[in-house]
């Protein structure tokens, strides 16, 4: 299978560039390494939300009425997948901080590389909203396809998954299971390991966001 460009956005803006690069360093400290993934997030949704519906509405300047463009429909929701999802969460909130926010808490299993959820909490209604689903990494897949998956069954109006790296099999994975879910990412990296690691990445993103090993 081949990779779709089509739902397949790689956000290439000389800042996020500059940041991800920073990051990548397996030198940087914990606290730069949260604030640049702070700063990248903050960023890439500017260009996520680009397409977000308006409206025109009638407002009040201190001059005159005049009809101004509003964001349309239900508020967003957000959905973080944990625990690295909300280093991106807090980015994307920076621009969108009227947004619903869920959570759903997943782990790889190490041996079957599958994924295993252990927690998730969402907003009310959902439904006939618009969704962007965070994750730092998108590696195999496997976690996203079945986040995804749950998501779907409170039937939003679209759904959207921003990550800062993404692997070509996790891309795969998902534009095969889910071809109407657009990929927004920071860089497609070359390939996994034996492990499920992204390469050449910048290793466990939840370990470097929290200085845990």
């Amino acid at each position: 299978m081949t990779i779709n460009r089509d739902t397949l956005h790689i956000i290439d803006h000389p800042l996020v560039q500059h940041k991800l690069t920073l990051m990548r360093v397996k030198t940087a400290s914990t606290n730069s390494f949260r604030r640049l993934l702070n700063e990248v997030s903050t960023l890439m949704a500017y260009e996520v939300t680009r397409d977000m519906p308006v409206q025109m509405v009638e407002i009040e300047t201190p001059m005159e009425s005049m009809q101004a463009p509003m964001i349309d429909g239900k508020k967003l929701v957000l959905v973080s997948i944990l625990r690295a999802g909300g280093g991106i969460l807090d980015g994307v909130l920076n621009i969108v901080p009227g947004a619903r926010v869920g959570h759903i808490g997943l782990y790889r299993d190490p041996a079957t590389l599958q994924a295993v959820e252990y927690y998730f909490k969402m907003p009310s209604e959902v439904a006939e909203r618009d969704v962007i689903m965070v994750d730092p990494m998108l590696a195999t897949g496997n976690s996203i396809v079945a986040a995804v998956n749950r998501i779907k069954a409170l039937k939003p109006r679209s759904i959207k998954f921003m990550c800062l790296l993404a692997a070509p099999e996790g891309v795969k994975l998902l534009q095969k299971e889910h071809p109407d879910v657009h990929i927004y990412t920071a860089s497609l990296d070359r390939e996994l390991d034996s492990h499920g690691y992204i390469l050449p990445g910048l290793g466990d993103a939840g370990d470097r966001i929290f200085g845990t090993k």
